[in-house]
């Protein structure tokens, strides 16, 4: 008996065993899908090996952004991916999917590499492609074939975020921003992120956000110029006047004004100009102008130079006459007299400044500075003058043009910070640019010491920070502002040629171009970009700056910045570095905000 109830035993334990192994086996085959999580400076391509976290855990103040990345990483074929994200909730509330958007990161082809890069071609993440129209709030469909009368026929978007299908080995990343209300209390949120396949496949991974208890101002700290919209028009094919174009540049004006970027102002929002060089203020227009301002939260106002005196920077062209004439000097000064008396009139002065010229490289560009700008300050001494050059001359022998300039905005590899500091000590400011990985120039005062170094140049295939680190080193040198000459520089199909170029020995991938057009993804609007959001991101950075020095705290700011962007030429290329730095700056705040 007592052996029959072993032998029982032995069998049950036995089977039991099977029927474990077998489930085992059962959820390999039902999940060959796992979920890891990145932070939104890590690079994640599409045949990488992994290693990323199993939880995500994120730290935001309020009215602030705060993205993470999930890559899908599939160990078997996964077709028909479906991705959500749950409301984040916690103790006293919760932050609704409403402030939570997904896009799915599309791979853009790198064939030539960009100048002075420290990553190989192949294909990187750059486009974000939402799961949804921002404009209608409707799914976008994929392209597809249909039948038409004069055969097939194609509907839906050429590029879009599903389908979602993944092969043996591959990972395909979803974006995640998630923005924190003003009137959200500070706290720790949680909530799950999941994806599922055909075949009863699922995968999730939990998400954990901790809201800080101070707020982020609505208006920006620091000054941004990132030009204009007009290729927008020719890549749509429509005119600049249209009612269809107003529309779509200013879904491309909000997206930017959503990244902390001061977006340009319409042109049709702006007073009319009379052949006298006077204004006409239309009061339908200066209604419509104060709301744009208002919802953009508008830092800096661009006041148009004058149509009356033209320029030739940059070109073997002489100098043009009008420059020089009488009358056109008159109604140009009539015209920065009255721009400036309107800014004042509602409260608008201490914003403005003029774009006076662009890169003057010769010493005619130089008297054409001097001519522009004696115009501008004897008609308006307040009015700032903005010139792209560095704060040291080009030549010894050239004029000097620092009464004209008072805001200086030279090159990342052309910064110099002894000049800097020079042009900030007697009343002027400083923006930093970059374009084209334009290399330091033999005339930079300490070119031996820096011809060979890297600032954090601009393009596709270079580490993300690169995009979120200039803030920082901003910060470092006491520069205030950041100039791009656009964000739409599109060839004729920028999702498969990212690139501006080729120059004689070069392409610059991504350059002047932080926008991708969403003709070709399902709506009238701008695609945004990791490195846009990653300069969103610098541009919060900087916010914690600006609320630390408000309280005095200059000692502990120099710290921080002396451990992550000492100068232009050394930074942390570490992204788990620079968050540690932003978490030590958030928790400093809340401290002097408890006491």
């Amino acid at each position: 008996m007592e052996r029959k109830r072993l032998f029982n035993t032995f069998i049950i334990t036995l089977t039991s065993l099977l029927i474990l192994q077998s489930c085992g086996d059962i959820k390999k085959k039902e999940t060959p899908m796992q979920l890891q999580a990145f932070n939104s400076m890590q690079l994640i391509k599409q045949e990488n090996d992994l290693v990323g976290e199993n939880i995500v855990k994120i730290k935001a103040a309020k009215n602030e952004y705060e993205p993470f990345q999930i890559a899908i990483v599939a160990t078997g074929k996964l077709n028909n991916v479906k991705v959500e994200m749950s409301d984040l909730k916690g103790e006293n509330g919760s932050i609704e999917r409403e402030n939570i958007v997904l896009y799915r990161e599309e791979y853009v082809p790198i064939r030539h590499s960009s100048p002075r890069v420290v990553y190989s071609q192949g294909l990187y993440p750059d486009p974000l492609l939402p799961f949804k129209s921002p404009v209608t709030g409707k799914p976008i469909e994929a392209l597809r074939v249909t039948d038409g009368q004069n055969g097939n026929q194609y509907a839906g978007a050429k590029y879009s975020a599903y389908p979602i299908e993944i092969f043996p080995g591959q990972n395909r990343v979803i974006w995640i921003d998630v923005f924190i209300p003003k009137n959200t209390p500070a706290g720790i949120y949680t909530g799950i992120f999941k994806a599922s396949a055909d075949g009863n496949i699922y995968a999730e991974i939990p998400v954990e956000l901790t809201v800080w208890n101070f707020t982020l101002p609505d208006t920006a700290s620091h000054s941004t110029h990132f030009g204009h919209f007009g290729r927008v028009a020719s890549m749509w094919g429509i005119k600049t006047d249209s009612k269809k174009y107003r529309e779509i540049e200013r879904r491309f004006c909000d997206e930017l004004a959503k990244h902390r970027i001061n977006p340009p102002i319409p042109h049709y929002l702006l007073p009319e100009v009379n052949d006298d060089g006077s204004l006409n203020i239309i009061p339908e227009r200066h209604e419509k102008l104060k709301k744009y301002i208002e919802e953009t939260h508008l830092l800096d106002f661009e006041v148009p130079r004058a149509r009356f005196m033209s320029s030739t920077s940059n070109s073997n062209l002489a100098t043009p006459a009008d420059q020089s004439d009488p009358e056109t000097i008159k109604k140009t000064k009539r015209y920065y007299q009255d721009y400036y008396n309107y800014l004042k009139k509602n409260g608008w002065e201490k914003r403005a400044y003029v774009y006076l010229l662009d890169e003057p490289n010769s010493i005619k560009d130089y008297n054409q500075v001097i001519n522009l700008g004696k115009v501008v300050k004897q008609a308006v001494p307040e009015l700032n003058c903005l010139v792209v050059e560095q704060t040291y001359k080009h030549d010894p022998s050239w004029p000097d043009i620092d009464p004209y300039v008072d805001i200086w905005c030279p090159l990342f590899s052309f910064i110099d910070r002894k000049t800097i500091q020079e042009k900030i000590n007697s009343g002027d400011k400083v923006w930093s640019y970059t374009a084209l990985v334009q290399p330091p120039p033999k005339y930079h005062p300490e070119y031996e010491k820096v011809k060979d170094k890297n600032p954090p140049y601009w393009h596709i295939d270079r580490p993300t920070i690169v995009y979120r680190i200039p803030l920082w080193i901003n910060k470092q040198y006491g520069i205030t502002g950041l100039l791009y000459w656009t964000t739409v520089q599109w060839r004729e199909d920028p999702f498969n040629e990212p690139y501006i170029g080729p120059y004689p020995t070069r392409y610059i991938n991504g350059g002047g171009m932080l926008f991708y057009p969403g003709k070709d993804a399902g709506f009238d609007g701008p695609v945004t970009s990791i490195r846009l959001k990653n300069l969103r991101e610098g541009l919060e950075d900087y916010e914690y700056f600006t609320i630390l020095e408000k309280k005095g705290e200059h000692e502990f700011i120099k710290e921080i910045l002396d451990s992550i962007s000492p100068e232009w030429w050394g930074y942390t290329r570490d992204p788990r570095v620079l968050l540690k730095a932003r978490e030590r700056m958030a928790l400093k705040i809340i401290a002097l905000e408890d006491k």
